[in-house]
């Protein structure tokens, strides 16, 4: 069965994020199971995904793909400090409501462009921004059969028609060689975590490398 789900699966949930980007667009929505889970295993799932490393350790191939995107951003000025959150683009973090305020956010995300923008018992956000696009990571803990998924949605404010055509052209690589590789990984990650009775998932991670 695919991972990856119909955009109906992230909007028919109660999620914050409706509220705070309504103007961006759905992307992509994918599934991270987690069979065995439970309610309270969200800051666990999070932590196995931050304690991944990012794409320094990833596959080769992906690897190869982000190597290729840093360089392209070098050269054309894509990463650019003055086109990314608070200079081109406003961050997201002005729209929280109060509630969602007085939560910590704004740290890097290792190994990744992006930063916190607000974390829940059951969902956090993710924002970054560049030339091409402003974009959110949405990662929310549902419930399953045999246990939860950490269900990501990826949301998107395209840059004009540089912006389009950028995730036009990403696309193919996106939906078959990135989301599978972080899904395959996911996977062993998941399991390792399990083997070992539930325990630390800095250390699951470890042995898994």
């Amino acid at each position: 069965m695919s991972n990856r789900l119909p955009r109906a699966a992230h909007t028919e949930m109660p999620w914050r994020i409706h509220e705070i980007a309504p103007d961006f667009q759905i992307q992509d929505v994918w599934a991270f199971r987690a069979p065995g889970a439970g309610a309270d295993d969200f800051p666990v799932a999070l932590a196995l995904l931050d304690t991944d490393g990012g794409p320094s350790t990833a596959s080769p191939p992906v690897r190869f793909l982000f190597a290729v995107r840093w360089r392209l951003g070098a050269l054309l000025g894509w990463d650019d400090p003055g086109a990314g959150l608070g200079t081109r683009v406003r961050s997201l973090r002005d729209r929280l409501p109060d509630d969602l305020r007085q939560e910590p956010t704004g740290p890097t995300v290792p190994g990744t462009p992006f930063t916190t923008l607000y974390e829940t018992h059951d969902e956090s956000a993710l924002e970054l921004a560049n030339k091409t696009v402003h974009g959110v990571a949405h990662l929310g803990w549902v419930p399953t059969g045999d246990g939860y998924e950490l269900r990501m949605a990826v949301l998107v404010k395209p840059n004009g028609l540089r912006g389009r055509l950028y995730l036009a052209g990403i696309e193919p690589f996106r939906l078959l060689i990135v989301y599978p590789a972080m899904l395959h990984r996911w996977d062993r990650l998941w399991r390792q975590h399990n083997s070992i009775g539930g325990g630390d998932a800095g250390c699951a991670t470890e042995e898994v490398r």
